[in-house]
């Protein structure tokens, strides 16, 4: 008989807790990068790019700090931040889901 309960939302692989997430600009190929789902407290760190450059569309969401060519994301509220990061003269947004 097929299965007709939906599996739990709560704890989809798709959604990580509330981690550290790497993100080394020389590294990644960010145009692919489109959306990420994180639990409140996660941090996205942007690694190699200068300060002021990495912005968010809801930073009432979020709690940013630049250090030494590195961009800390805090999410602190749940709710969708919209991340752009500059990159060989284009922007790329990055949706983040916070729950």
């Amino acid at each position: 008989m097929p299965r007709t309960t939906p599996p739990p939302t709560a704890a989809t692989p798709a959604c990580q807790g509330a981690v550290r997430y790497d993100l080394p600009l020389a590294e990644t190929e960010v145009e692919l990068l489109k959306s990420l789902c994180f639990a409140t407290g996660a941090v996205l760190r942007i690694q190699g790019i200068g300060p002021g450059l990495v912005t968010v569309d809801r930073p009432e969401l979020v709690s940013q700090q630049y250090e030494a060519g590195v961009v800390d994301i805090r999410f602190v509220r749940p709710g969708t931040v919209g991340v752009t990061i500059p990159k060989e003269g284009r922007e790329h947004t990055i949706t983040v889901v916070v729950r």
